[in-house]
């Protein structure tokens, strides 16, 4: 078995109003999905990803209401890294977001020595652009101001912050699958995709917080069929994990990795047309059928989000 590298990444926000307007407006992603936490469902979770919906761009978001910034430190995320197709690409992007008020800083990215991009969101959530060198099918999202050629095209990794990467070593390669590509830095690859966590010494000093732009979890991409046999392999392994959980677009299981970061495995599948078409995900607030029976009081606790393409006046 080998994962298919990053399935999904998951962070927190105070303002899911400000979210949609940064992650689909300003960033060209897709709203995929509207729908809650399911361990919590007074609270949002956003997904935003490609086109169709899939594994390898979802970038989610669980919004708690005027949650305080964040900090992240030892075992935490603290860069999402996403490819472009080209430098001419990190020009758009460098003057689009100069327009927004965002300062990015152009320098060849100082792990894979491409041409990259680092800036943050509007909570301080990092988030590096780098020059696509990969057989990795492309992930896109159609967005009217962004050229085609200049879109996101899904996850190249994350970079996290430990006190001592050698500590997570075995499990990434014995029980994992990953490769070591350079000191730090490994690979998860399968068949379709692969995605990549590197590991940055920690600030001195700093104590985590979690909060309004860091990153709660990152989840490894599978399939239907060998999901299970990976839960099994945690067991073997003796890694403590949650047992396999429903999550409705996907079935997923938790553990923590030796350096503190939060991993989860996903499956592929149904994926986010399990309750609506194509064309119309994102418009609406979506519920596991466990919560359905309570939509009106759920809905009522639920910030106001337009679905952010109803303005458009083309549609892909």
């Amino acid at each position: 078995m080998q994962l298919e590298g990053i399935h999904h990444i998951s962070a927190i926000t105070g303002d899911a109003a400000g979210n949609v307007d940064f992650y689909a407006r300003v960033l060209g992603l897709r709203l995929v999905a509207k729908t809650v936490n399911q361990d919590d469902p007074s609270v949002y979770h956003l997904f935003y990803a490609s086109e169709h919906g899939r594994p390898g761009s979802d970038m989610t978001f669980f919004e708690y209401p005027g949650a305080r910034r964040g900090r992240p430190a030892a075992g935490m995320v603290h860069r999402v890294v996403w490819r472009v197709g080209s430098s001419a690409a990190l020009d758009f992007w460098t003057a689009r977001l100069a327009a927004e008020g965002i300062t990015a800083e152009r320098a060849a990215d100082d792990v894979t020595g491409r041409d990259g991009l680092v800036f943050a969101d509007p909570e301080g959530l990092g988030i590096g652009l780098v020059v696509a060198d990969t057989t990795d099918a492309p992930l896109a999202a159609h967005h009217p101001e962004i050229p085609s050629e200049h879109a996101l095209l899904g996850f190249e990794g994350v970079r996290a912050y430990t006190h001592d990467p050698e500590r997570s070593r075995a499990l990434l390669e014995r029980l994992m699958g990953a490769r070591e590509l350079r000191p730090g830095t490994w690979e998860l690859r399968g068949e379709r995709r692969g995605g990549t966590i590197t590991y940055d010494p920690a600030p001195a000093g700093a104590m985590a917080i979690p909060g309004a732009g860091t990153v709660h979890h990152v989840a490894w991409g599978t399939t239907v069929e060998d999901h299970p046999a990976w839960f099994a392999r945690l067991q073997q392994a003796g890694v403590q994990s949650s047992p396999i959980i429903d999550r409705h677009y996907f079935k997923a299981i938790y553990y923590r990795e030796p350096s503190g970061v939060l991993f989860e495995l996903s499956d592929d599948e149904p994926g986010f047309t399990v309750d609506v078409p194509l064309e119309r995900l994102g418009e609406v607030v979506i519920l596991p059928p466990q919560l359905e029976p309570h939509r009106d009081a759920i809905v009522a606790n639920l910030t106001p989000l337009p679905d952010p393409r109803a303005s458009w006046t083309t549609t892909p």
